[in-house]
């Protein structure tokens, strides 16, 4: 029996993921969460085979809690509306199993289940695409630039830190925004998370 928690904040969602999966003859649904501070609570207690995590919910991300469940034995399948290739990469630094979208027949997800069992690793294949789509373009010192920037310091500030003159900073920035197709900081702060290329 694959043993599964569910981690969900909208509640009709949570319980349609439960019947659903509690249909299949192999599977037990043993625990269902609100949030992921919630998800790790009840995997640490039932030690669970699976846990579905979605991203978005309050409290602990699904994100954050996958992190810090790298290193235990229950697997991860992230369960989401959002195809975006940050998210992507950051889960899959973190180790998950699976990255499901949530407009996907529902009998992927059962089936899903049972070949990350049986240890494969399921992605969704357009965030695959989308993940070697995007290459990085930005280099160490532009990824230090927007960072700073994202932590809310002027050009000033950031010339400072650097050890960079203003000038060479508005140069830099220049780059970056040019780089990333965008017209402004914000924007640029915007296509970078998204991206995945500012943590």
């Amino acid at each position: 029996m694959i043993r599964i928690v569910i981690a969900e904040d909208q509640r009709m969602l949570l319980g349609a993921l439960r019947s659903l999966l509690d249909l299949e003859d192999d599977m037990e649904v043993v625990g269902k969460a609100g949030n992921g501070e919630e998800a790790l609570s009840l995997v640490r207690q039932h030690q669970p085979d699976i846990c579905i995590m979605d991203i978005e919910m309050p409290i602990k991300s699904g994100l954050d809690a996958a992190e810090e469940l790298k290193d235990d034995h229950c697997k991860i399948i992230v369960l989401t509306t959002f195809a975006r290739t940050g998210y992507f990469q950051r889960a899959r630094k973190a180790g998950v199993s699976g990255y499901l979208l949530k407009d996907s027949p529902s009998e992927d997800l059962a089936n899903s289940i049972r070949l990350i069992m049986n240890g494969n690793r399921i992605y969704a294949p357009e965030l695959v695409d989308m993940a070697y789509d995007h290459d990085n373009p930005l280099t160490d010192r532009e990824e230090q630039v927007i960072k700073l920037i994202a932590d809310g310091k002027s050009t000033k500030e950031i010339a400072s830190q650097l050890y960079l003159t203003n000038g060479t900073v508005r140069n830099y920035i220049s780059v970056v925004l040019d780089k990333l197709e965008v017209t402004n900081r914000i924007e640029a702060i915007s296509k970078a998370k998204e991206k995945g290329w500012l943590q």
